[in-house]
């Protein structure tokens, strides 16, 4: 199985992360509950945050690429709270996005926050970013609900490429000694971030082998799980003892605190 997902596919499952986040916040018996995953928010604040923030990229994929992010226009409609129109605003939000994206297609070039890492700022990578935020953000509302599901697995499987690809990847120098985090899926793919006065880059690498999976020469950590739980881990959704981590745990605390200067 690949980890990188064709143009069709990005488009296909945000369409089916989308539905499945609104079936979640429809069985919610409350839209005042707080999203423990995002414990600032109401599960109320996630749908305003899914929807304005689905109709802001749409707008900026639609502004081309010579222009700056776009924000919601003012008179864009907020999120209702009557469960049926808000499922339906939900459901154009989504389409305008997907909209937008199928009229740039993905080699379009597009403005990005993430000018300086490993992903293209082009449309084809905002989509595959989209992606992500909506099943993360699914899973958030599944939590919220009682009802988590781990992500779907070619989700999670990019997934885990993507965060390091755009996330995480910097020119700006790492502060602490060069070292390198190894991610193993047990779905058979590997990648290493490398982190060193250079910046952070990713790789993908070969998975082990050996019975155990404890092998990962040159990496100061290395952590093993599906490919769910390690997005999920990134992510600060699920905590460290949901994984499996082998070398120096503290090297994630690092790596979390660290603010690069770009």
């Amino acid at each position: 199985m690949t980890t990188t997902l064709a143009f069709p596919a990005l488009l296909r499952l945000i369409d089916e992360r989308s539905t499945a986040f609104r079936a979640a916040v429809a069985s919610a018996p409350s839209l005042d509950v707080q999203v423990p995953t995002c414990p600032e928010w109401t599960l109320f604040d996630l749908v305003q945050h899914i929807g304005e923030g689905r109709r802001s990229w749409a707008a900026t994929i639609a502004a081309g690429p010579d222009a700056q992010a776009k924000s919601v226009a003012e008179d864009a409609p907020t999120a209702p709270r009557e469960r049926e129109a808000m499922s339906a605003w939900l459901a154009a939000s989504t389409q305008e996005l997907l909209d937008a994206l199928r009229e740039a297609g993905p080699d379009r070039g597009c403005w990005t926050w993430w000018g300086a890492s490993q992903s293209p700022q082009t449309c084809g990578a905002v989509a595959r970013h989209q992606l992500q935020q909506m099943a993360v953000h699914t899973y958030d509302a599944q939590v919220t609900v009682g009802a988590p599901q781990p992500l779907p697995t070619e989700v999670a499987l990019d997934g885990v490429e993507e965060f390091l690809f755009t996330c995480v990847a910097t020119t700006s120098a790492w502060p602490h000694k060069p070292t390198a985090f190894d991610f193993h899926a047990t779905e058979g793919h590997s990648w290493r971030l490398t982190v060193d006065g250079e910046g952070a880059r990713s790789a993908r690498i070969p998975t082990p082998t050996d019975a155990d999976g404890e092998s990962s020469d040159g990496a100061g950590v290395s952590v093993h799980g599906t490919a769910s739980e390690l997005v999920l881990f990134v992510y600060d959704r699920i905590a460290a003892d949901s994984v499996r981590i082998d070398g120096d745990a503290g090297l994630f605390d690092l790596l979390r605190e660290w603010e690069p200067e770009e």
